[in-house]
């Protein structure tokens, strides 16, 4: 469909992979696999957690909230792709696409503040380790959540209506497989320098905000950990960082190829290929991330899983 202003633009096509011809077959499997390696990831993750007593500290409540932003992260988008490979009209209506948009950044950007206060919580562990339990106790931990989730709706209420503010006309077509914000920036015929400049200006706030924590925060970090003596004192305070580490890794690489470097210097076609980084091969990870290299989630984990066994055997006994 197409119109010439933007009261006449009420869905738009989502186009997806469908330039791929027989690849979106392969697509969709591996799609698929990806999405309930992801379910099955987190809510392990969040399940293990709230279950298992010993794992009741900060450093594992902040986890499961992790878990539970890439799981909405990843369902926010995921179905809907999965949907598109398999339906002849690959449509999606204003409203949706505003949803779609809105729950994307809130988690993208929940994810950000949650990685830097993962960082703070590492750093009062390992630098004021007497103090650990004084400054992060139950309340400040809630606080600490909670101003995450609520100042990312209010950033990502601020985004979406920025977005959704400018006139769409001419091509209602969206060369990507969600409602992100490159390809709708294409296909406003306003002028989009101001929505830019709101745009750029609180994503710039949240990252500068979020990195220079996560810096100053492994700066000190690092600094604390060579001091220790004895190798395995180093060893195991670096181990309880390191999956933190490649986690922010992962995550701000993606998120500043596709939001702060010109788009003009690449494609949306790469776009396209990094945002499924971000939104589906990210939180598919992140769990295994964290179990592969913690051992508490591990011990936990096949406590669980014996248990389970063990249940299994008796019932088939009986």
């Amino acid at each position: 469909m197409e119109g010439k202003n933007q009261s006449s633009v009420n869905e738009f096509i989502l186009l997806g992979f469908s330039d791929l011809g027989k690849l979106q077959d392969l697509l969709f499997i591996v799609f698929l696999i990806m999405y309930v390696l992801t379910l099955l990831g987190n809510i392990s993750i969040i399940t293990i957690i709230r279950t298992d007593p010993h794992l009741h500290t900060p450093m594992y409540y902040f986890l499961s909230n992790l878990s539970i932003i890439d799981l909405c992260c990843s369902s926010t988008i995921t179905p809907k792709a999965l949907t598109n490979f398999k339906v002849e009209k690959k449509t999606i209506s204003l409203l949706e696409c505003a949803i779609q948009m809105f729950s994307l950044v809130t988690m993208a950007t929940a994810e950000c503040f949650l990685l830097a206060v993962m960082a703070y919580d590492r750093y009062v562990a390992i630098c004021n380790p007497l103090l650990y339990t004084v400054l992060m106790t139950r309340k400040v931990c809630l606080q600490l959540v909670m101003s995450t989730y609520i100042i990312s709706m209010l950033f990502s209420f601020i985004h979406t209506g920025n977005v959704f503010s400018m006139t769409f006309c001419g091509s209602n077509v969206i060369n990507h497989f969600c409602c992100d914000l490159p390809p709708l920036l294409n296909l406003s015929c306003s002028d989009t320098f101001s929505n830019q400049v709101v745009l750029n200006t609180f994503a710039g706030i949240v990252g500068t905000v979020t990195v220079t924590a996560i810096c100053v925060s492994y700066t000190y970090i690092i600094s604390a950990i060579l001091r220790i003596r004895s190798s395995e004192g180093r060893q195991k305070a670096f181990s309880t960082c390191t999956s933190h580490f490649i986690t922010v890794t992962l995550f701000f690489g993606t998120l500043i190829f596709i939001y702060v470097i010109p788009t003009s210097s690449y494609s949306l076609n790469i776009n396209r290929v990094v945002s499924v980084v971000y939104t589906m091969v990210i939180p598919m990870v992140n769990p295994m991330i964290y179990s592969f290299r913690n051992n508490d989630v591990k011990k936990a984990l096949k406590k669980s899983l014996g248990e389970k066994m063990f249940l299994l055997n008796k019932e088939f006994l009986l």
